[in-house]
């Protein structure tokens, strides 16, 4: 994993080796089953591409999604190749804190503790993740020695196997259909960023934005990310208090700058989370027959969770929030849809300018109101 990067402030390759060493193994399957899988899934990929873009009508400009390369996963896989975009993401923010550290008892003590305890903790929580993830478009994924990405820098779409295994199985359902409709989902994903070539310099400008806004000490860094291990080793402590009144990792360290920030990204992953949802089960009736039935009993298991221990982690990580993004976001293209077509929902990706706000994901008819009548008037 040299290809991943060193210690600085987190020891990656650390991170990598706890987190496949701790992340829970797969289901059973044979060898040739495995291969199946495999094939079904990259068969599904390609087959999901002219689905999606019949039904949204986005066509790609310049990058086509097969210059984005599709790649079926184990979980260690998926580890190594989140490590590897998060390594790439973070590298400004890390580098200001590594600047930090070096003078004061904070950093003194955060030296002490050194990058790898951190590499440690980043790792257990990849670790926790890992099992959940069935599918991911990739957007800043750099591309190392195992894990190719587009020529231009952006882009590739992971479908993790033997999550999308246990999952069908738990939900007892049609495993054909099941995995075609993961991959109209991710499909979406791709399509969004292939045909919206602005998208991803916006999204990372974003994304960079919220990041230089950061001030936090190296200390309390390490102690976000070790509230989250010991609420995924052990939780609470029985009686004690949530001082933070249970807010994620994201929330305990924003500035009055980030929640302004965060409120755009919030929406725009609002928008893509729910445009995805939207056109997997639009898709489907035509060539997922029992995708009714998948719909019901995927959104049971994901109001259900895991267990209190798993609901509390997934708040302090923020994945909570992520669970209302699929939903709100739904519910706004949706709405435009009914009201304007898919066309007219469609000049949501004219530019940054036209995509919704925070408050409109809540009001669709707000961003009617000022991107259709605007354009007309």
């Amino acid at each position: 994993m040299t290809s991943i990067g060193g210690a600085g402030m987190v020891d990656w390759n650390l991170a990598v080796a706890t987190a496949t060493r701790l992340v829970r193994p797969g289901p059973e399957i044979s060898r040739e089953e495995a291969r199946e899988v495999v094939a079904e899934l990259r068969g599904h990929a390609k087959a999901a591409e002219e689905h999606v873009r019949a039904f949204t009508r986005m066509i790609p400009e310049g990058t086509e999604p097969e210059d984005t390369p599709v790649l079926v996963v184990d979980r260690a896989g998926w580890i190594k190749a989140n490590v590897a975009g998060f390594r790439e993401l973070l590298r400004p923010l890390l580098d200001k804190m590594e600047e930090r550290r070096g003078g004061g008892a904070g950093g003194a003590v955060f030296g002490a503790v050194g990058s790898k305890v951190t590499g440690v903790e980043v790792g257990m929580l990849l670790s926790f993740l890992a099992s959940r993830v069935l599918g991911q478009y990739e957007t800043f994924a750099p591309a190392t020695r195992d894990l190719p990405a587009s020529a231009d820098g952006g882009g590739r779409l992971l479908l993790v196997a033997p999550n999308i295994v246990h999952v069908e199985r738990e939900l007892d359902a049609d495993p054909h259909d099941f995995r075609l409709w993961v991959a109209l989902h991710e499909e979406t994903h791709r399509t969004q960023f292939t045909a919206v070539p602005w998208l991803r310099d916006h999204l990372q400008g974003e994304i960079q934005s919220f990041l230089d806004e950061t001030d936090v000490d190296p200390m309390t860094f390490l102690e976000r990310l070790r509230e989250a291990v010991q609420a995924l080793v052990g939780g609470r402590p029985d009686g004690e208090a949530d001082e933070d009144g249970g807010r994620s990792l994201v929330e305990l360290v924003q500035t009055p700058a980030q929640r302004e920030i965060l409120g755009r990204l919030t929406a725009v992953m609002s928008l893509l989370e729910g445009h995805a949802d939207y056109v997997m089960d639009g898709v489907g009736p035509d060539v997922v027959s029992s995708v009714a039935e998948i719909r019901e009993k995927f959104q049971q298991r994901r109001a259900r969770g895991a267990g209190r221990l798993d609901q509390a982690l997934r708040k302090l990580l923020g994945l909570d929030a992520k669970l209302r993004q699929y939903r709100d976001g739904e519910r706004f293209v949706r709405a435009v849809v009914d009201r304007v077509g898919m066309d007219g929902f469609n000049r949501v990706w004219t530019s940054p300018n036209t995509l919704p706000t925070k408050a409109e994901i809540a009001r669709p008819e707000d961003w009617i109101a000022r991107v259709h009548r605007k354009a007309e008037s």
